[in-house]
């Protein structure tokens, strides 16, 4: 009697195993490197009354970016540790001028701007430094020295919100895990009066990349789906982020999907866990890797009719049969819902050694922005090149 009582208590706590046999499967197939000359530029692809150019080269692994003060940029590199600006000396629209105006800061990859200051984010801390008049900076305040650790995702990215807060992403710390912290695979909410943190929603895999509407105001985020389960399942999720939401992760993916891999959660099944879970809005193809975000929102020579769209860096697959990813996509929205998707750069991903059925690529889009001029932003941390879309034709 004593040992059933026993099991049934551990099984209380774990949940029961999964009723149906299945299995991992990882391919390994990655899309050959090619090394990056000026002449690829033009293998490159925009829509029309769009061009990409070239702005800087030679860049390292760049990731995040954000805007500085007279039309520069800071640039996070989680390799290197630090924190680069970039300006543009004469004017002619490409940057010529590079200074290192942070180091070091270990796996620095979030970046955002409020009030003269910028913020910054790695694994486990929150710094925010003044920003001068030329864009150098100072004063480094450490904000938060304790965010859970992301393990095998540390890639922490930030944003003010709407309402005044700053909204911190922290992804799993492995590739499946069932995690025991609820403020890991979540979105964290920040104080900034007080620098105390909530858990704004949970059931989030790895949401790098995220946004707020500009019409709507409210939070939304593009979350990588799992590996290991196939090249078509579990989708890249567009999601609206809402408080106190859980999206499903890890026993639940795209709309109240059951990943029947996984055990049942504990005290209950995954179909009942599932009814309580936030759908996604829209389901993208598995394994393209997304990494930025951003809405165009109201920045001067974009198109009007996309103000309300925003667009994902796809930074591409490892996990896949088929090599996808490799661009940067345009997330179309009606009425406030991420309603479907569509190329915006691409051109990235070409034929290899086709007597082995092997692609090569030369750019892993990795961060975007959108500035107040209207020019696109792309940063490519394979090669280490940052390029600018803009518009030809208003």
């Amino acid at each position: 009697m004593l040992l059933c009582i026993c099991a049934a208590s551990t099984w209380a706590q774990r949940g029961l195993p999964p009723k149906k046999k299945t299995s991992s499967r990882h391919v390994t197939k990655y899309a050959m490197h090619m090394d990056f000359l000026p002449k690829m530029v033009n293998m490159l692809k925009v829509p029309d009354g769009w061009e990409v150019k070239v702005a800087a080269s030679g860049l390292g692994m760049p990731r995040m970016i954000c805007e500085a003060p007279g039309g520069g940029l800071y640039i996070t590199r989680r390799d290197a540790g630090d924190v680069i600006l970039l300006k543009d000396i004469d004017n002619d629209g490409m940057f010529d001028d590079v200074k290192t105006v942070v180091y070091p800061f270990k796996t620095v990859h979030g970046i955002t701007s409020k009030d003269g200051y910028l913020y910054l984010c790695g694994n486990e801390e929150l710094r925010r430094y003044k920003i001068n008049a030329d864009g150098t900076l100072d004063n480094k305040e450490t904000l938060i020295n304790d965010l859970p650790s992301g393990g095998q995702h540390p890639n922490r990215t930030i944003a003010f919100g709407p309402d005044g807060m700053l909204y911190i992403s922290v992804g799993t710390l492995c590739n499946d895990c069932k995690e025991s912290d609820p403020g890991v695979a979540a979105m964290l909410r920040v104080d900034p009066a007080t620098w105390k943190r909530e858990i704004f929603a949970t059931g989030l895999r790895n949401t790098i990349g995220f946004d707020f509407h500009p019409a709507t105001g409210e939070l939304w985020g593009i979350d990588n789906g799992g590996d290991g389960k196939g090249s078509k399942w579990p989708p890249e999720e567009v999601n609206r982020i809402v408080k106190g939401g859980n999206y499903g992760y890890p026993f639940v993916y795209g709309k109240r999907e059951v990943d029947q891999s996984r055990e049942d959660p504990a005290g209950d099944t995954k179909e009942a866990f599932a009814r309580n879970t936030e759908p996604s809005v829209l389901e993208l193809r598995a394994h393209m890797a997304p990494i930025g975000y951003t809405f165009f929102g109201k920045a001067r020579n974009i198109p009007a009719d996309y103000a309300n769209d925003g667009l994902v860096c796809w930074h591409g697959s490892w996990n896949s049969s088929k090599p996808v990813g490799f661009r940067v996509d345009r997330i179309k929205f009606q009425n406030g819902m991420a309603v479907g998707s569509e190329k915006f750069l691409s051109g990235f991903l070409k034929p290899g050694f086709l007597m082995f059925k092997r692609k090569a690529r030369f750019g892993r889009p990795a961060g975007v922005i959108v500035t107040d001029e209207g020019t696109i932003y792309i940063s490519d941390d394979a090669n280490g090149v940052l390029y600018a879309v803009k518009r030809t034709t208003k």
